[in-house]
């Protein structure tokens, strides 16, 4: 039955959502980035990827946010809402439709580019129901070495693409998400989940927020949702409390 109704919430909302960002008119490549970056630091990283993403250079798929459905427990009333979050269908890169790759960024480079966007970072429940519903869920792969290096950022993007073999859709299970909470100067990191449905790395706040390696991913979620039909903000009327229990 509950799938049912979640089906039904699919089929009378909104199926995605298309964010409108001004395309660059000199794009540059997934690859040329990651060889003009190669020796860079995080904040230059930062920086670079910031400058290329606010301007439109990103592939035009990331655009194009997915339907996610969710049950939220509304803190106040106690009542389950059903709703749908819409989220990006990977995770935030550079490039065009042809050469592009994904690119690890710091929580604050993350936070400044979800602004821009109308987005926000998701939380560990977001996380769990986009793994759910994702359409390509692909097996981990962890480095171990030069973990926050450029270069290992660039080679693990083509482990996935390798993995991925051209499949389209909502994809998961290739990154660890940068979570939209969690201590003052900490990065928060959780997800990484394996075929089997269990994440790899537990909810963590235990780096400094300008630490970022190869398996860090910046997904955006959308700051509107619908919710029992309507379009609401993302946690108005809910409170913090309600969307931390969410149950998906």
């Amino acid at each position: 039955m509950r799938c049912l109704i979640l089906l039904l919430f699919l089929l009378l909302g909104c199926r995605s959502v298309k964010l409108n960002v001004p395309r660059t008119t000199s794009a540059m490549t997934g690859s040329a980035f990651y060889q003009a970056a190669a020796a860079y630091n995080w904040k230059q990283r930062d920086s670079f990827a910031i400058e290329q993403i606010v301007a439109g250079n990103l592939p035009s798929f990331l655009l194009e946010f997915v339907a996610v459905p969710v049950s939220v427990m509304d803190s106040a009333s106690g009542k389950v809402l059903q709703g749908i979050i819409y989220v990006s269908p990977d995770y935030l890169s550079v490039g065009n439709h042809q050469d592009w790759a994904r690119v690890p960024l710091t929580p604050m480079a993350a936070q400044q580019i979800a602004e821009k966007f109308n987005c926000m970072l998701p939380d560990q429940n977001m996380v769990d129901a986009i793994y759910k519903a994702a359409s390509v869920k692909l097996t981990p792969v962890p480095l171990f070495a030069f973990r926050d290096s450029t270069p290992t950022m660039y080679h693990h993007h083509l482990i996935i693409e390798g993995q991925r073999k051209n499949r389209k859709g909502l994809i998961a299970g290739i990154k660890k998400d940068v979570l939209n909470q969690g201590p003052d100067g900490k990065v928060t990191i959780y997800g990484w989940h394996k075929l089997d449905g269990k994440p790899i790395q537990p909810v963590y706040s235990g780096h400094v927020n300008w630490y970022v390696d190869y398996s860090h991913g910046i997904r955006l979620v959308y700051k509107k949702m619908r919710l029992e039909g309507r379009w609401v903000e993302v946690g108005k009327g809910l409170g913090v409390r309600g969307l931390q229990e969410n149950k998906f």
